[in-house]
């Protein structure tokens, strides 16, 4: 079964859901699921549609075509997916093992539909898991002297693979303005979040020491501003004076493996709309 998913913005206008899936309609493609989204004070428009193209009676090339005379007409930009088509995902990591075990054992057991061709870390602490799902490992080790051509070894290795998503599970470096400007839109990131924020060294320490009852774990796209790019994914979690520094860690790391693992998944799964600094995200 080939199945197309269509993302879809423009002006708001009135006709644009009935103006796409009548094309759909009439040339036989199954719509089975849409979902839209308005922005009222921008007054822009968001949708994004899930099609079975098993029984339609024209070529894809002929479907294409004719939804691009549409967006051409209506002001849209559009963009086409096929979910058959697999994106390949490079794994970062440092020496914290909770994140990558979630996004191999999620992987391995069908839920997030990807290819891994690499996991890349600048430590070998992990190298011994990423052998237990039989997945490449490769040791780039950096310092302030060496950034500049372990980011060159970084790029030609995603070049070699095709990687289309780079995914920092707790890696601890941060790369240059001009790698995330490269491969904006495709690098998802995870940290920690507290109220008030803890920034800098042992923030769980200073998280108890204020008295924290809340802690949480935020998922976003990268950007250069430290921590600032678009939100994917949220969550929280309760603690209370019972809690050991220790105990809120294991807390914190718990809702930081969930949270980057769903970001992940609908990123994989064509749910997310870039729209500036915010994210639009469907459900289904």
């Amino acid at each position: 079964m080939r199945h197309l998913i269509l993302h879809i913005n423009c002006p708001d206008q009135r006709g644009i859901i009935a103006q796409f899936t009548a094309i759909l309609y009439d040339h036989g493609a199954n719509v089975l699921n849409l979902e839209q989204h308005v922005e009222p004070g921008e007054k822009l428009f968001f949708m994004r549609i899930h099609i079975d193209l098993s029984s339609m009676e024209i070529s894809e090339n002929a479907l294409g075509e004719i939804l691009m005379a549409l967006v051409k007409k209506t002001n849209s930009s559009i963009q086409f997916y096929y979910p058959e088509n697999l994106l390949k995902m490079a794994i970062f990591v440092t020496k914290e093992s909770a994140p990558l075990y979630d996004l191999l054992i999620k992987h391995q057991s069908g839920e997030l539909p990807c290819e891994i061709p690499c996991i890349i870390s600048n430590h070998e602490h992990l190298k011994e898991i990423a052998g237990q799902f039989n997945i490449p490992f490769f040791h780039l080790p950096v310092s302030p002297e060496t950034k500049v051509e372990q980011e060159k070894e970084i790029r030609a290795l995603m070049e070699k693979e095709k990687i289309d998503l780079l995914v920092l599970a707790r890696y601890m470096q941060i790369l240059s303005s001009e790698f995330v400007a490269d491969y904006q839109g495709r690098i998802i990131n995870i940290h920690h979040g507290f109220l008030p924020a803890f920034k800098g060294n042992h923030p769980y320490s200073k998280a108890w020491e204020r008295g924290v009852k809340m802690i949480g774990a935020t998922a976003h796209y990268v950007t250069a501003e430290l921590d600032e790019g678009p939100i994917i994914e949220q969550d929280v979690v309760s603690v209370n004076h019972q809690h050991s520094v220790q105990e809120m860690v294991q807390a914190g790391r718990d809702i930081e493996r969930r949270v980057l693992t769903s970001a992940v998944k609908a990123h994989l799964e064509h749910r997310i709309i870039l729209d500036g600094r915010r994210t639009i995200i469907f459900h289904s």
